[in-house]
Order: structure tokens, then C-alpha cells, then sequence
């Protein structure tokens, strides 16, 4: 069994999906926030259709499967002592999460333990631990799957401050931090919600699109990890050299495109890749001046390069160059000046694209 903090559109499309082609489960799904999702997923007896879309080592993927792994869906403001039994079931083997960065903090309203639902994230997962814990019941993977780096170290941080404010005991704590297994993760998949057009659109309420490409590093080398068996699924004992690759790669690529193409006529990542130019551009940005600085310092980014320029041809989504464009200089700052730095150490000269783009930075 796997309890799942989430309802949304990322996790049925990479958690959910993985379940079910893993043969995993049951999810049991908790929906803290508004919305219908959960009384859709319990309507439709938890099944939902995923329509993955887009281009794979250079050819049109366009399929769909049906997703059956989550058993039901529970409210947590309603249903927390329903919430509380799965966290008893002998069965429990994980615990997932996609709540935003802001979930990732501590609230003032859980400064006393009370009944029913906490409000903080961290407070609820640790009224889960404390519940299975006392049980006596074996200690379960947690598993978060926010865009947060050290997701897992400060998700694990922030249980354990929790746990001291409520003063629980120092068996229950030192169980929750040394016999649960906090693991960091990557997670990269583009799941953007419903598909433009699909025959199942309007009878299908939680049909979802995931674009083929899927990651899932995870900072463990425990083959019990409960999805290793997955194909998208990397296992290493540091996750660092993965965050370094997609920072560099894909949203450097993207930010440089912004740099290049907006303000030219260009809307779309995938109107640059089509224009003659701008797509030659772009790969001669990744393959000579990025991914050479990566060599030896994580898995084939060239590889990783190839794919992205997939993701960015998938004729089924948009990405528009101005939401990337936000945040533009932070962004220049994280995704491009440090690879600018590192070839010139490296080279012992500016690497010509970067240096147009950003001059002598």
C-alpha cells in the first residue's frame, strides 16, 4: 500500500502510472486542498486515462493507457482518522508527496496537538509517523517528489521540528529519523494537464497528458526501494550530478532560447527548434558549449541533450517563451553564467554563443 499527499495531475501521471505498471499498490490518495478530484477519483472507482504524447528518439509517441493503481481517495479535513488507519495497515510500504515549496514550512496553527487534521504538510506526515509508530509497525519509504533540492533532508528537518513542538517521545522521534526512509528525489516530467484533443476528452473527467520522457532520481542504493524496478526510476547513492544536468541542459537551454528568440517573433520553444536557424543555434549552444563542460561530471549528457531536443519538438505542447522568460535574470544567473565560467576555466577561452548571449559576465 502507498498513501499518497496529492491528488494532482503530476502525480497520477509519474507516481500513479508507475504503480500501475509496476503492479504496485493500492494508493490511497489525500486531498487537503479544494477542489472535486478526489470525488472524481472515487467515482470513477480510481481509474483514469493518461494520454502519453510526444516525440521519442526521433518518432511521434501518441498512446494512451488506463491507470488503475489508486484504490480511493480520502479528504484529510473530513476523513484524517480514515487518513490514520492506513498509516496502521500493516501493508503501508510508502509514503508519497507533491505539495508546492510553500507546503514545505511549519504553521503556527499546529503549535499544540489537537484532534483531526493538522494544517502544515510536515504536521500531517508526522501525525501519519507518530500513528504507525506507535503500532509498533514497520518503519515506511517517504518519498518526496517536490522540485526541491534535498527534498527528502528537508522534508525529514522539518517532521522532526514538528515533533518538538508537540514533544513527542524520544523513542517515537528517534524511530521517525533513523528507521524511516527519507530519500531525496529529481522528478522531470512535463504533465500539463488534459490533452488539447483527444476522442476521450469530456468523457474521461481526470484525463491527463504526460509527454514519453520520465526521470526519477532517487538518492538510495536499497534495491528494497519499492520503484526500482522502473524503467524511468535512477537509483545513485548522490543525486547532485542529475539536478546539475536537467539545471544546465534543459533550463539552460530554454533560458538561452529566451535570451536568443523572444522578442524576434518566436512564441513558442518548438517555432525555435523549427526555424532553420535558431534550431541550429540551439544545438551547437548544447553539444559545443554545454555539454562539454558536463563530461565525466554526470551520466551522457549528450544523451540527456538529444532527448531534450525531443521534448522540445513535441508537437503537443506549447511552451511559450515568455513563461519562461520570468524571473529571466535569476534564472540566467543559476542556468547559463555558471556553464560560461566553467568553459573558460576548462578551455581557456569564451565559449562564442554564451559570450554573445551574455557578454563578459
Amino acid at each position: 500500500m502507498i498513501l499518497q499527499f496529492g491528488t494532482g495531475n503530476f502525480l497520477r501521471g509519474f507516481v500513479d502510472l508507475f504503480a500501475d505498471e509496476l503492479g504496485l499498490g493500492p494508493v490511497v490518495a489525500v486531498q487537503s486542498t479544494g477542489g472535486d478530484r478526489g470525488a472524481l477519483l472515487n467515482r470513477s472507482g480510481g481509474r483514469y486515462h493518461v494520454a502519453i504524447q510526444g516525440i521519442e528518439e526521433g518518432r511521434v509517441v501518441d498512446e494512451t493507457v488506463e491507470v488503475r493503481s489508486i484504490a480511493r481517495a480520502l479528504f484529510a479535513a473530513k476523513e484524517w482518522e480514515a487518513v490514520l488507519d492506513v498509516a496502521r495497515d500493516p501493508g503501508l510500504i510508502a509514503i508519497v508527496s507533491n505539495t508546492t515549496e510553500a507546503g514545505y514550512a511549519l504553521d503556527e496553527a499546529d503549535a499544540e496537538r489537537v484532534e483531526g487534521a493538522p494544517v502544515s504538510f510536515p504536521a500531517k506526515l508526522l501525525a501519519v509517523l507518530v500513528a504507525r509508530g506507535e503500532a509498533g509497525l514497520p518503519a515506511p519509504w517517504i518519498v518526496p517528489c517536490e522540485l526541491i533540492e534535498g527534498n527528502g533532508d528537508r522534508l525529514k528537518d522539518l517532521v522532526l521540528g514538528q515533533a518538538a513542538r508537540w514533544g513527542i517521545n524520544g523513542e517515537t522521534r528517534e524511530w521517525i529519523a533513523t528507521q524511516c526512509r527519507w530519500v531525496n528525489t529529481l522528478v522531470d516530467r512535463i504533465v500539463p494537464g488534459p490533452p488539447r484533443q483527444h476522442p476521450l476528452l469530456g468523457i474521461d473527467p481526470l484525463l491527463i497528458m504526460a509527454e514519453p520522457f520520465a526521470l526519477w532520481a532517487v538518492e538510495t542504493v536499497d534495491d528494497g526501494f519499492p520503484f526500482a524496478a522502473h524503467r524511468a526510476v535512477v537509483q545513485a547513492p548522490d543525486i547532485a550530478s542529475y539536478s546539475l544536468r536537467k539545471i544546465r541542459i534543459l533550463n539552460g537551454a530554454h533560458t538561452g532560447l529566451v535570451c536568443r528568440a523572444l522578442g524576434s517573433g518566436f512564441e513558442t520553444v518548438r517555432q525555435c527548434l523549427d526555424d532553420p536557424e535558431i534550431g541550429a543555434w540551439l544545438k551547437r549552444l548544447l553539444f559545443e558549449e554545454i555539454v562539454p563542460v558536463l563530461e565525466s561530471r554526470c551520466d551522457d549528457p549528450a544523451g540527456f541533450a538529444r532527448a531534450v531536443l525531443d521534448r522540445f519538438r513535441n508537437p503537443f505542447l506549447e511552451h511559450r517563451l515568455a513563461s519562461i522568460a520570468l524571473n529571466h535574470e535569476a534564472k540566467i544567473a543559476t542556468r547559463l553564467l555558471p556553464t560560461l565560467r566553467e568553459y573558460r576555466e576548462r578551455f581557456g577561452q569564451d565559449p562564442p554563443l554564451l559570450a554573445g548571449l551574455l557578454g563578459k559576465a
